[in-house]
């Protein structure tokens, strides 16, 4: 997948308001008429293009600071409802150019043959989020029953003190961390493997929280989304109490887009 760029706008003196960019598309999609963006009151989103490919733009104010939850929100949005009809190359949120010719010569024009290959390679395809997070109880009973030292400790610091029993305390909650870790890479293959069938692209996320069990996103084709969600149903039934699974998406793409400042 190609590198998302974007320049930094060149603000000339009295100019008021620049060109935020969401992402990329083919030239032939128009905006739904509801479609909003950043700002407050929300902004209208409209398109630039050339050639064969177009940018979802909304104007800004360049003294508006962007960043709020509401900002983020309207990003995410716009790219994920964009995602569910077309291939769409999100940009990194904050992408900000000085007018709409900037747009078109330096970003479009720029980059056209590497968008409208990378547009291609997403026909068809989205991506979507699976999250799995251990049920806290049942997983301790599983490290227990499986590792005699864990229960040793955990026996030894039972209905004690906890500063009579600091140091076996820190000894089984070290257990139980690196137990936590290979189960995690052993149920984030169980998964994978699950999906095989569904030839996905995979990218592994970082977890969120230590008893994160599974954080992958995959890139499919959109018309498989039923197979991914049958698949993740068959593991829920089997990792049922012990395991809570959730789905998100179809969104961007954009664990599978290379991302870098933008230059300026």
């Amino acid at each position: 997948m190609p590198t998302e760029q974007a320049t930094a706008p060149h603000r000339e003196r009295g100019q008021s308001n620049a060109v935020y960019v969401y992402g990329i598309v083919p030239a032939d999609v128009q905006p739904e008429e509801h479609a909003s963006g950043v700002g407050d009151p929300p902004s209208d989103v409209s398109t630039v293009r050339h050639g064969e490919i177009a940018a979802l733009v909304s104007e800004i104010s360049v003294d508006r600071p962007l960043g709020t939850p509401d900002d983020l929100t309207a990003h995410a949005r716009l790219l994920d409802g964009s995602a569910a009809v077309t291939p769409v190359l999100p940009l990194r949120f904050g992408a900000v150019m000085s007018d709409t010719d900037s747009v078109e010569k330096e970003l479009l024009e720029a980059h056209l043959d590497e968008f409208r290959a990378a547009l291609e390679e997403l026909e068809g395809h989205a991506q979507f989020v699976i999250k799995g997070r251990y049920v806290e109880k049942a997983i301790l009973r599983e490290l227990v029953d499986e590792n005699s030292e864990a229960a040793r400790l955990r026996e030894e610091i039972r209905d004690k003190p906890e500063d009579a029993t600091r140091d076996a305390r820190m000894a089984l909650g070290e257990i139980i961390n690196q137990a936590i870790e290979a189960k995690r890479a052993e149920d984030t293959r169980r998964v994978t493997a699950a999906l095989d069938a569904l030839e996905p692209l995979v990218s592994e996320r970082n977890p969120t929280h230590e008893e994160d069990a599974v954080h992958v996103a995959v890139l499919i084709e959109m018309s498989r989304q039923g197979e991914l969600e049958e698949a993740l149903g068959r593991l829920a039934e089997e990792w049922d109490g012990r395991v809570e699974i959730s789905l998100l998406g179809p969104m961007a793409a954009y664990d599978f887009v290379m991302k870098r400042e933008p230059a300026g």
